[in-house]
């Protein structure tokens, strides 16, 4: 290793590491904040209610869609909720969400989301006669909800910067593209990812007590006591009656108090759609992994006095978010000393003809960038822990860099230990089972949002219309529900 090289890995080895004290000092920030967020004031963590105020008992039953609104692709589900606890029977289609959509216009946008679930309706329903499907929509970005079918967003995430949305329901112009395209769907719940991660758990899973999502961004979503939740008093819920939170917690720490940015977080922040807002999703998320990977090379590349792609063509590597999350992962599985899967990836995806010690650099620094964002995770989740006085639950993640990033969740599951203090035994190995488990998550985007529809339905018919918009139109669906959970008994 050429000595200018190793320099460098010293230098991103310090700009990288997060001590423990570190993290410890992160978490009681973020306590703090989330405190805040539940307070009329607010703060930087928005803490949306949901009007999601339960978790399913097993015996829902029905058929539900669900619409999963994402950064890359839309999905849309349709499920059947069994008589069975806990069993559900699913279809489902993706389709790939066009880049130009998100700085296109809102109307685009809704008339696309619509030709995607008429063609999905036209598909596996053809010429049958459906009424009203209620509709369970994943609408994965900030949203204030003063009702469980409606929602008015706050500020787009994930790379979307549509004029004319921010600010507005979004659920009108939704359901008007419907309408013009007479797709018999009625919107019964407007969901987060997070929210339908944990609804869909605890479905399954009467331990579960956190929803998370690390992927292309990050939130998470939990049980709060209405009494908790000071900008909801005027509304006099009852101080025990739950309602699920979903946090927001991407915009934790926007007034940078207490995360360790580098130069190249500072640049990311500043050239993105929305400087100053979602610092610590910019951390941790996959839409900046690669990122930031590109950025850290790109600087050592012109960096005076350092060797690295000499006489190379490095116009590809000048190309802001050429490079996602994937491409760290798969340099981390290079299983081969020689690192041939990953000089091999460079050459495809950059053109470049990586040297070894090059190669073996880049290996350190995308294990680097994936160490601290793993760490960083775990302080969100230990911060929900604090608050809620959870010593042991169950916590249910999903998304791309969760599941697929290597070591992520070894990674995580290391930082929890020594943010929470958990005893290790005298060699430093881990030998038993952690008291607050991440697990890999159930189907949140797709049966969380059919569950979460039919909990409403099933609040509806309670008469529990706190939280409920369209009131009329949904216990009409409330009643068709009834009917068809009476003739699949009487089947």
């Amino acid at each position: 290793m050429p000595a200018d090289l190793r320099e460098q890995i010293l230098r991103l080895e310090d700009t990288f590491a997060i001590s423990t004290e570190t993290l410890k000092k992160i978490t009681k920030q973020f306590v703090s904040e989330l405190y805040q967020g539940l307070t009329p004031e607010g703060g930087d963590i928005p803490m949306n209610p949901t009007w999601c105020m339960a978790f399913p008992t097993g015996d829902e039953t029905g058929t539900f869609l669900a619409l999963d609104m994402g950064g890359t692709n839309l999905r849309v589900c349709e499920i059947v909720l069994t008589e069975e606890n806990g069993e559900f029977e699913i279809i489902q289609s993706k389709y790939r969400m066009p880049e130009e959509l998100k700085s296109g216009t809102g109307e685009e946008l809704w008339g696309y989301i619509a030709d995607c679930l008429q063609q999905f309706i036209e598909y596996h329903h053809e010429g049958e006669n459906l009424g009203k499907l209620p509709l369970g929509f994943t609408f994965s970005y900030p949203a204030t909800q003063e009702y469980i079918d409606h929602g008015v967003l706050q500020r787009w995430t994930k790379g979307f910067d549509i004029e004319g949305v921010e600010g507005k329901d979004v659920v009108p112009p939704f359901e008007e593209a419907l309408k013009e395209r007479d797709v018999p769907i009625k919107v019964a719940a407007l969901t987060n990812d997070t929210t339908g991660t944990l609804i869909a758990s605890a479905y399954t899973d009467p331990d579960m007590r956190i929803g998370c999502i690390f992927g292309t961004g990050c939130n998470a979503a939990y049980m709060e006591h209405c009494g908790e939740i000071g900008k909801l008093a005027h509304m006099k819920l009852g101080k025990d009656t739950p309602m699920i939170i979903n946090c927001e917690w991407g915009a934790f720490d926007n007034k940078h108090a207490v995360l360790p940015r580098t130069q190249y977080d500072v640049i990311i922040d500043k050239e993105s759609p929305r400087p100053g807002q979602q610092s610590y999703e910019k951390m941790i998320a996959g839409l900046y992994l690669g990122e930031l990977f590109r950025l850290v090379l790109l600087d050592i590349h012109t960096h005076e006095g350092v060797k690295i792609f000499e006489d190379q063509d490095v116009s590809k590597l000048r190309k802001p978010y050429t490079l996602d999350s994937s491409f760290l992962s798969a340099i981390e599985e290079d299983p081969f000393e020689n690192l041939t899967e990953t000089h091999e990836l460079f050459q495809r995806t950059l053109s470049i003809d990586a040297k070894k010690p090059e190669l073996e650099l880049c290996r350190r620094l995308a294990e680097l960038i994936g160490i601290r964002a793993a760490r960083l995770t775990a302080c969100g989740i230990a911060a929900i822990c604090t608050k809620k006085g959870w010593s042991a639950c169950h916590v249910g993640a999903d998304g791309s860099v969760f599941n697929k990033y290597p070591n992520f969740k070894q990674r995580q599951a290391r930082a929890l230990r020594e943010i929470l203090d958990w005893d290790t035994a005298e060699d430093g190995k881990w030998k038993r089972k952690d008291p607050i488990e991440v697990l890999a998550a159930e189907d949140g985007s797709g049966v969380g949002a059919a569950l979460v529809a039919a909990l409403t339905l099933k609040r509806v018919q309670e008469g529990n219309l706190a939280g409920i918009k369209d009131e009329k139109a949904l216990k009409e669906a409330a009643e068709e529900k009834r009917k068809e959970t009476e003739e699949m008994k009487k089947a």
